[in-house]
């Protein structure tokens, strides 16, 4: 695998996706449908998964793809593959709340080694270089020309004063439970993979999620905090989370800083 390449290439079209996004967010039409799970489906996410599949199948025609807005890509994978979210918080995207972004990661033996997260809304830019450690881009974010990209890295938690973050619009009971296991100085809510990104980053230390999501909601995010020395654990039994699963449906998990002291589920 060529990595350079597919940095620049997930990136570039992280950024055209997110135009096109924020073309619609910007419209006072959005073109909201429902998907048969009930759940919204908008004209931006549908223009985004054309510009990226169409993209790196161009780029990358020999690696299998998997993207949410095409269930024809969601058979049993194994081996490398890409895993496409276009866009990740939609109902955050109709509320216009912002906390939405595009999500593009590979998969190597089952664990999301290079990844990239774009909140067009947010401004803010993360992914990882050819080496696989993670930045945050400064700049314009022009899909032209990289920007001055800074290192990120987890912080070194206190585990008597921690901060959390946890889902805008997945919010319940269970959550609530397991986060009062902590001593929590400071809490967040944030939509979509941008949860992943303020671990990453060392805005928060712990993002617990007992909720379903399925693996291209959180591949880019896990690859982003693995690049900046976090880590991403099954609920139940605190081992890593992974990849190419049957269905490609998630365990509840945990992401996290090293040093975290985590509870029993």
């Amino acid at each position: 695998m060529d990595f350079d390449r597919l940095s620049e290439t997930m990136r570039r079209l992280a950024l055209e996706a997110g135009a096109a996004i924020m073309e619609i967010y910007e419209a006072p039409e959005m073109g909201v449908q429902q998907k048969a799970d009930a759940s919204p489906v908008t004209a931006a996410d549908l223009a985004a998964d054309r510009i990226i599949s169409d993209g790196l199948r161009a780029e990358f025609p020999e690696i299998p793809l998997v993207t949410e807005e095409q269930a024809a890509t969601h058979g049993a994978l194994h081996g490398d593959f890409l895993i496409v979210d276009p866009l990740d918080g939609t109902k955050e995207f109709v509320q216009r709340r912002g906390d939405f972004t595009v999500n593009i990661a590979f998969v190597r033996d089952g664990v999301p080694i290079r990844g990239v997260v774009y909140a067009p809304a947010k401004g803010r830019l993360f992914y990882t270089n050819a080496v696989g450690d993670s930045v945050e881009e400064d700049g314009t974010h022009d899909p032209s020309r990289v920007g001055v990209s800074v290192p990120i890295r987890v912080a070194q938690p206190d585990n008597r004063a921690l901060r959390v973050v946890a889902s805008k619009s997945h919010r319940d009971a269970a959550t609530d439970a397991y986060i009062g296991n902590y001593a929590v100085s400071d809490f967040k809510s944030a939509g979509s993979s941008l949860k992943f990104c303020l671990v990453a980053t060392g805005e928060a230390d712990l993002y617990p999620r007992l909720g379903r999501t399925m693996e291209w909601d959180t591949a880019a995010g896990q690859a982003v905090l693995l690049g900046a020395g976090g880590r991403v654990v099954r609920f139940d039994t605190h081992a890593p989370l992974d990849y190419g699963k049957p269905g490609y449906e998630n365990p509840f998990f945990i992401a996290h800083a090293p040093g975290v002291a985590l509870k029993p589920a």
